[in-house]
């Protein structure tokens, strides 16, 4: 075996190279996890501190909505407890028969809510009935309604302020309740209230304000009933599940109604949306949580972005560090390679001067054998020539006994009409022997055209190309076995009524075709009927003749074998079996096709198939054509 001194250099190289492969690979290997490990550590510091920074501005935002809130329920807090000393207000409790006064308070009532922009205002006495209120003259007016049973009605009769915020018990519509107690004019301290003043104050305009707001806010009772919220679906639902003392406190005083304060995590998914961890501010005196709930995205978005920002510092700095790196390696490489290339260079010109006396005893080699190899494809063209030229030379000595026949009938015809001219003209029949001269003539151009078709057929083809009309190749191939076909008494039917033209060598297409009717001839002499068809047609782009014959057809272990060279299921001495391989070497080569069948009804078909020539081939579907 061959020592190569190339490859034991390299082997050492590549072993030393898959240690340093491997060192490579876990240094990137540990350098992505430390990257991985510091842009998560970024993201977990930022969603921290993004996490501050949305409860210290959603604190911020409480405080300023607490503070509205506040400022508007302490802007009535002193509206009633002015009220409770206007003169008809204390004379009405005292009096409540009066129909004028109650009247005039009514009035007195109405415009003062309509200046305060509160929602009501009513006087009731010590048994909770209302005697007077701004609404007095509306369809759900207070007047005659009995409020004992809510809280600040009950706080304010014990001579303090009662503070209440629930729905409606005629309207039906929520509201915060403001109530001062009413003392008779001039009475001494500690005595005992004769009646309760009380304010409605509608929340509705803060609803409308939170709808602007992305984020949910809520405000909910000392319970935890959320009862003004931006989230529509979460109203009258309480932040956990209530217990049972404060759903019985709820029933007492109907605070929201016949409202049935289930927990807002008992909502359906999509009405859950929003809901979770919230900041929250207390606000006025009944014990109320002011409440935002900021959205977990935008903590995770701040992250987000805090962490694709390390990353693409860290990116830029890894690119810088590699950057720096390959600059010095291709500096350390740039040098390494000018020695290796002044090796290079040497190695280089001893190898060239090597090389160049291999080419060119290489070359000198394969010139001879190109040679060779010209004289083989001359030798190759000559035989299949020869070959070809065999064929028909044997077609013509199978064709003698026809063709002796043509010639032997016009050549007896020739005899006769001569004698009977000289007859005639002995005679001085001279019009008489004319007719016979040109019965004479007659036959013998019939004896040429015969002759000159055995010649054209006979003589070497030089492979020119040029049009060829199928059906008159047709017409001179039928014409030469003319005199077989009526030697063996077969029919011989032609079908060429289309004028189809293809591009090829008319010489060689006469050869395909008589072979192919020899053929046909051989196969019907024993037949009980003989007959041999030609049909002439267009298929798409292609020119096909089809020959069909009445005998037995191909048997079948021959039809593997047709078109093999010296193949011949004929007896011998009737051919060599060169006829059909000869016709198939010179279809393919104008591009055609040659191939057999049995036929259903009994014997053989022969199809050929050749390419149209182009101006004879039919227009492309959507191809424009020119009227001539």
């Amino acid at each position: 075996m061959p020592h190569d001194p190339a490859a034991q250099e390299h082997t050492p190289a590549v072993a030393g190279h898959r240690p340093r492969l491997r060192r490579r690979i876990g240094w990137a290997l540990l350098a992505v996890a430390l990257a991985v490990a510091l842009i998560s550590l970024v993201y977990r510091v930022a969603a921290h501190k993004a996490a501050n920074d949305i409860h210290a501005a959603a604190d911020r935002q409480l405080q300023i909505i607490a503070l509205d809130l506040e400022s508007m329920l302490e802007k009535f807090e002193t509206l009633p407890f002015a009220i409770a000393f206007h003169p008809d207000v204390v004379q009405a409790l005292a009096q409540p028969d009066d129909a004028a006064l109650i009247h005039r308070l009514n009035l007195t009532l109405q415009a003062i809510q309509e200046h305060a922009k509160a929602s009501a205002i009513y006087l009731m006495d010590r048994d909770g009935n209302t005697l007077a209120s701004s609404n007095w003259n509306e369809a759900l007016s207070f007047v005659g309604r009995n409020f004992g049973f809510r809280p600040y009605f009950r706080d304010a009769l014990a001579g303090g302020a009662g503070r209440f915020y629930g729905i409606g018990n005629a309207t039906s519509e929520p509201g915060y309740f403001i109530a001062q107690p009413v003392y008779p004019l001039g009475a001494p301290a500690g005595a005992a209230p004769v009646g309760v003043i009380a304010v409605k104050i509608s929340l509705a305009e803060f609803e409308l304000a939170w709808a602007s707001s992305e984020e949910p806010l809520a405000l909910a009772d000392r319970n935890g009933v959320v009862f003004l919220s931006n989230r529509s679906p979460w109203k009258y639902h309480s932040m956990q599940v209530l217990g049972g003392e404060a759903q019985v406190h709820l029933a007492h005083t109907q605070q929201y109604a016949r409202q049935v304060i289930g927990a807002i995590s008992a909502l359906p998914q999509d009405e859950q949306i929003g809901f979770g961890g919230y900041v929250s501010k207390p606000v006025g005196r009944l014990g109320w949580s002011l409440m935002l709930f900021p959205s977990p995205a935008r903590v995770a978005r701040s992250a987000l972005l805090s962490a694709l920002a390390a990353a693409l510092v860290l990116a830029v700095a890894i690119v810088s560090l590699w950057a720096m790196h390959q600059r010095r390696r291709r500096l350390e490489e740039r040098h390494e390679s000018r020695k290796a290339l002044q090796h290079a260079a040497q190695e280089l010109e001893r190898q060239i001067t090597l090389r160049t006396g291999e080419l060119l005893q290489t070359n000198h080699n394969l010139e001879a054998r190109y040679a060779k190899l010209q004289e083989t494809e001359r030798l190759l063209r000559s035989t299949q020539t020869e070959l070809v030229q065999a064929g028909k030379l044997a077609t013509l000595g199978q064709m003698a006994a026809g063709v002796t026949h043509e010639l032997n009938q016009p050549l007896t015809a020739i005899r006769a009409f001569a004698d009977n001219a000289v007859v005639f003209l002995q005679r001085n029949q001279a019009e008489q022997a004319g007719a016979n001269l040109a019965h004479i003539s007659a036959a013998a151009a019939r004896m040429g055209a015969i002759i000159g078709q055995l010649k054209g057929f006979a003589r070497k083809s030089h492979g020119s190309v040029a049009s060829v009309d199928l059906a008159q190749a047709i017409e001179a191939s039928a014409m030469l076995l003319q005199g077989d076909f009526r030697r063996q008494q077969t029919q011989l039917a032609i079908d060429a009524r289309e004028q189809v033209q293809v591009t090829g060598d008319a010489l060689r297409i006469e050869q395909v075709l008589i072979n192919l009717l020899r053929n046909a001839l051989d196969a019907v002499e024993d037949a009980p009927l003989r007959r041999v068809d030609v049909v002439l047609r267009r298929e798409a782009q292609e020119a096909v003749v089809n020959v069909r014959d009445s005998g037995p057809g191909i048997a079948i272990d021959a039809a593997q074998h047709l078109f093999e060279p010296f193949f011949t299921t004929k007896a011998s001495g009737k051919g060599l079996g060169l006829g059909l391989a000869i016709s198939s070497s010179i279809v393919q080569a104008m591009g055609g096709q040659l191939h057999a069948q049995n036929l259903e009804g009994g014997g053989a078909e022969f199809t050929l198939r050749l390419p149209l020539r182009d101006n004879d081939k039919p227009p492309s579907p959507g191809a424009t054509v020119d009227s001539p």
